[in-house]
């Protein structure tokens, strides 16, 4: 894995996984994620889809350093769910991840120490059912630059591997770029070194909601 900051690893899509234990059955899913809302959503569409469940315990995992999250036991008693899913995400490695594990129950009670073990399992068998990803954090560039300055600031996107998102034109060439948070710096030093000092770079603040990571 890159050790860059702005690397990080998440699901590349859905996973889900199964297991009974002692009558119990038990169905963890999980998705990738860039925002709560969007983690609230699908524990949601969990929810509805399996409405007849006894349990609905989730946790999530969001930002390229991980640093916000949330853990729900829905119920269970304290501990024993939501922080078990959390930290099977957590010993994976990953964030920008919601993982949802629904409980029907079977009639025998499992105990503290066994629902705790239940929902760990269930949690780790999915995230070990889906494939992993690298993701990375980006920034947003906004470059103008004369007509006559295209070629080597294009040559410069390339080299430095940016995307451009968005584009526009007048007098000038008006590029949104993406770039790896890494690398913008660099990225502007080199732009206003091709178009000697004359490309106008504005840093761009994500837009609400907006993605904030890519795999480049």
């Amino acid at each position: 894995m890159d050790r860059t900051d702005d690397a990080f690893r998440t699901l590349k899509g859905t996973a889900q996984a199964r297991m009974k234990v002692q009558g119990s059955a038990f169905l963890g899913m999980a998705a990738p994620v860039q925002t709560e809302p969007g983690a609230e959503e699908f524990i949601r569409r969990v929810r509805d889809e399996f409405f007849d469940a006894t349990h609905h315990c989730y946790a999530y995992r969001l930002g390229s350093r991980g640093d916000r999250y949330r853990l729900h036991d829905d119920g269970e008693p304290g501990g024993t769910a939501g922080r078990p899913i959390l930290t099977a995400i957590d010993r994976a490695g990953l964030t920008d991840l919601v993982l949802v594990v629904t409980r029907w129950f079977g009639g025998t009670k499992l105990g503290v120490g066994g629902l705790a073990r239940a929902y760990a399992r269930t949690a780790e068998g999915v995230l070990a059912a889906g494939e992993v990803v690298t993701w990375y954090a980006l920034a947003r560039l906004r470059v103008s630059f004369t007509h006559d300055h295209t070629s080597p600031v294009m040559h410069i996107i390339a080299r430095f591997g940016a995307r451009v998102a968005e584009s526009d034109y007048d007098t000038q060439a008006h590029l949104t770029l993406e770039i790896r948070r890494s690398r913008a710096d660099e990225l502007t030093a080199a732009l206003a070194d091709a178009t000697r000092g004359a490309a106008g770079i504005v840093r761009l603040q994500p837009a609400t909601g907006a993605a904030e990571a890519s795999p480049l």
